[in-house]
């Protein structure tokens, strides 16, 4: 089926809850977890070099979920948070199986393939990034 109104709609929704939870991760790992809280957590997982990693991962789910909510550099943001999540299932999750309450990665698994997701078929018609590169004679027609 191709109707454009559906597409337009399943995009913006994709994109617009997968930002959500993002920036909803990011914002816990500074406010309620703390940076210095979340870089001890990610060194007693196993993270390599939990101290940088910690206020990194922190920002980019913090400002990627927005910039997914708004649909502003979607691809790029997308394809960011998606190797942030390889990286938390192969470094953290995958060795506790599939079920999220035994610290598995059912969660970080369905997180990632969204943030795929959104970054392969792009931030849709009701984005930023459509209103700022969606014309066909834009060089930044990628984002869109």
């Amino acid at each position: 089926m191709n109707n454009l109104a559906l597409n337009t709609a399943a995009r913006t929704i994709l994109r617009i809850v997968v930002g959500f939870l993002f920036a909803a991760h990011g914002w816990q790992k500074y406010n309620e977890f703390t940076i210095a809280g979340t870089q001890g957590g990610f060194a007693q997982m196993g993270v390599p070099a939990a101290d940088v990693i910690a206020p990194i991962i922190a920002t980019l789910e913090l400002v990627g979920g927005i910039a997914l909510i708004l649909g502003l550099a979607t691809r790029p943001f997308a394809a960011l948070l998606t190797l942030n999540m390889l990286g938390a299932i192969i470094l953290v999750h995958a060795s506790a199986g599939v079920f999220v309450e035994g610290g598995g990665y059912e969660l970080v698994l369905l997180l990632g393939a969204s943030a795929l997701a959104v970054a392969l078929v792009g931030p849709g018609k009701l984005s930023l990034d459509n209103a700022l590169f969606g014309r066909s004679t834009s060089k930044l027609r990628v984002l869109a």
